[in-house]
């Protein structure tokens, strides 16, 4: 490895599972240095795609710099680098519980403003990005296209062993209503697919959103996705009327509309992150938010 690159240094970053995102010192100032040592769902190239999605939404959307992508050197055991500018700023997560109704009405305004950027940065189609040219796969499950939401039930359901037959027989009905409905909107766009307070940066005296981290799940998809993973657990209606609001200001239609569709696009990550409820807190809520759903028929369900 060059020399501008401090080792020692390396500190894990707080706020994710993969334990592969660290601050380091580089060339004297404070950078993060994502290091792609396990398997990765974007494969061999998902270090040039993170960097290629930065490159992209930068000057749009408050992200890091891209300062250095280092391909993996199997030969000298190596594994891939991206390397980025450090971005000052608190997590959301640990701030929103500080604020009062004011201004947590007043964040959720702007991240419905920041959720409109990306919803209207179109994609001609849906699917995962494959390679650092941004080229739009296609998702697949054993080879075969994953066509909609009772599709990916069909996928999940041997793994979801605890559900009772009845749960899975509500699941498979919430499933094709939520598609139907998500089927009404006729356009693709840029989804960063992760998208939540443990993932932004914002300045705690502004409130200003001072960057949106961790691209590793961004694909092109549902327009209402994003919306859907940061109301995912969220039932303050004082933040969640702000986010929805501001949206629907920008891109249309009305609040309750925005909210449903959220609701229905989400099911995909609940469906996702349910078979691994063991893995982390976020899949074990996910887990329980999805049987409440299941056996309500009511995407608004809570556990």
């Amino acid at each position: 490895m060059e020399p501008s690159l401090d080792l020692a240094s390396l500190e894990p970053l707080g706020g994710g599972w993969s334990g592969e995102t660290f601050v380091a010192d580089v060339a004297g100032e404070r950078s993060v240095v994502r290091i792609y040592a396990r398997p990765c769902h974007r494969g061999a190239a998902a270090h040039e795609v993170d960097a290629a999605l930065l490159r992209l939404v930068r000057g749009l959307v408050l992200v890091p710099e891209v300062l250095e992508v280092r391909r993996a050197d199997p030969s000298a055991g190596l594994p891939a680098l991206l390397v980025t500018s450090y971005l000052p700023g608190e997590r959301a997560d640990l701030l929103l519980p500080r604020l009062d109704d004011r201004r947590r009405a007043e964040l959720g305004a702007r991240l419905g403003d920041l959720l409109a950027d990306l919803g209207g940065m179109p994609q001609l189609k849906a699917g995962p990005f494959v390679d650092g040219d941004l080229t739009v796969g296609s998702f697949t499950a054993d080879g075969e296209p994953l066509d909609g939401l009772p599709a990916m039930v069909q996928l999940v359901e041997p793994s979801l062993g605890w559900w009772t037959p009845e749960e899975l027989a509500g699941l498979r009905e919430v499933a094709v209503d939520a598609q139907a409905l998500l089927d009404t909107v006729g356009r693709y766009c840029l989804v960063h697919s992760d998208f939540n307070p443990k993932n932004l940066l914002v300045d705690p005296d502004t409130l200003a959103v001072a960057g949106l981290l961790d691209w590793e799940y961004a694909h092109a998809g549902h327009p209402f996705t994003d919306l859907g993973n940061l109301l995912r657990f969220e039932r303050d209606d004082v933040f969640a009327q702000a986010v929805l609001e501001a949206y629907v200001a920008r891109r249309g239609g009305t609040a309750a509309e925005a909210l449903a569709l959220a609701r229905a696009a989400d099911l995909w990550a609940l469906l996702d992150l349910a078979p691994r409820r063991a893995d982390n807190p976020v899949a074990q809520e996910a887990d329980r938010l999805l049987r409440a759903i299941a056996r309500s028929g009511d995407l608004d369900a809570t556990p």
